[in-house]
């Protein structure tokens, strides 16, 4: 065991100023984009003060490359962050139906142009970002087209992201033969296909309870594309996707799997008949292994600020299945405090299990050069040593907000 681990964060975020954005967006959408800027609203509080150093990690090499390589991380999975073109709502990954088919295209601009600027960001340190481009399912052949331009940038090599319907949008849902093409193209591709927390629940209203509601349900309905990409077939027809579940809670894989391979057994051996064979007709008929097989063999948990309450779920649900994430730029996240964070949840735990966690799971579904990644970690990564000192209660930073510090210190 090297005496530096190589830690890749597995999801972290990134995204450029509306005005870079602009650049990169095609010419025919700029005049729309300005009368579109004149009316915005900004919803981020964390985006207000453009020249704060919490905005400027964002998309500025130098201050993200010494908050993560302070923290020790060598490379790290990218998802969206800030606001691209014709944004349409709280969620960048989701928003409201489009009303109209130009609405549509500007959103598809929007989208490819932040694909675009995010592979050209991945480019300024290549081999260390793997940025997840993204797709929307209103257009399936168009989102086919944008996979197969997503396999030809080197830096996007994070693979495909994958909206998560909202339960009351008209987009088909995810287990619609609609998208048997999309899921092949994203197969073919060799690339990740990402599912990333917070859209896919329905519109709760404007009501004081409602962040509460969402905090309840945020987890469940990030959970559903497995049952559905499961039930409807989509891994039994596709064993070569690989699918990775992002900041979608980090302790309810061992506990769906075991609901699921319930619920499984129950249709497959149920009478011919019976109310189970009925409503389980499509399972019994196209499944040929249990939904935990299907995890074994090919998904996988991007773990958002481990903590040690977490680690249980991880053994349960495979070792060699789950990856580490900061959560960078995030205030929930791991930074500044990622030293500690690493300590609290880590310390005690066996060399070769912390690293399968901090970055060799990462290497593996992310193709990362981990031999490459050594040399840097060689300089930059933490020490095996302090991660296996456990964190004394005197030493737990005040104001944290990471939920990777929750608990109970040694």
């Amino acid at each position: 065991m090297p005496d530096r681990y190589v830690v890749i964060s597995a999801d972290c975020h990134a995204g450029a100023t509306m005005e870079t954005y602009r650049q990169y967006l095609d010419a025919s959408f700029v005049d729309e984009y300005d009368d579109w800027r004149k009316g915005f609203q900004n919803p981020f509080a964390d985006l207000v003060d453009t020249t704060s150093r919490g905005y400027l990690r964002n998309f500025d090499n130098a201050v993200r490359q010494e908050d993560l390589e302070g923290d020790g991380v060598v490379a790290e999975v990218i998802f969206p962050n800030t606001i691209p073109p014709f944004f349409a709502g709280m969620m960048l990954f989701n928003g409201p139906d489009p009303t109209s088919r130009r609405e549509l295209e500007q959103r598809w601009a929007g989208l490819h142009t932040h694909n675009r600027w995010l592979a050209d960001f991945c480019a300024e340190l290549p081999g260390r970002r793997a940025g997840v481009a993204q797709v929307l399912l209103d257009d399936v052949e168009r989102a086919v087209e944008e996979v197969r331009w997503i396999r030809e940038q080197p830096g996007l090599f994070g693979g495909v992201l994958v909206p998560n319907p909202n339960a009351d949008s008209r987009v088909a849902p995810l287990h619609a033969p609609d998208y048997e093409v999309l899921w092949a193209a994203i197969e073919e591709s060799g690339l990740p296909m990402n599912v990333h927390g917070g859209p896919g629940g329905p519109n709760l209203g404007a009501y004081p309870a409602t962040p509460m509601m969402m905090f309840l349900e945020f987890g469940w309905y990030a959970q559903r594309p497995l049952v559905r990409l499961i039930f409807s077939g989509v891994l039994e027809r596709h064993p070569r996707l690989k699918l990775v579940f992002t900041e979608t809670g980090n302790r309810w894989v061992p506990g769906a799997l075991k609901e699921l391979d319930t619920y499984y057994d129950m249709v497959a051996t149920a009478p011919s008949g019976s109310v189970e064979a009925t409503f389980g007709a499509f399972a019994r008929e196209n499944l040929k292994m249990r939904p935990s097989d299907y995890w074994a063999r090919q998904c996988y948990l991007g773990a958002s600020s481990m903590s040690r309450k977490d680690l249980p779920a991880a053994e349960k649900a495979g070792l060699d299945h789950v990856m580490w994430g900061g959560d960078y730029p995030h205030t929930e996240g791991t930074h500044p405090h990622t030293a500690e964070s690493l300590r609290h949840t880590f310390s005690g735990v066996p060399h070769d299990e912390v690293q399968l966690l901090l970055g060799a799971n990462a290497a593996r579904v992310y193709e990362f050069d981990l031999d490459e990644l050594s040399k840097i970690a060689a300089r930059v990564g933490p020490l095996v040593s302090d991660v296996d000192r456990p964190l004394a209660r005197d030493e737990m930073p005040e104001g944290a907000l990471t939920m990777a510090l929750r608990g109970t210190p040694s």
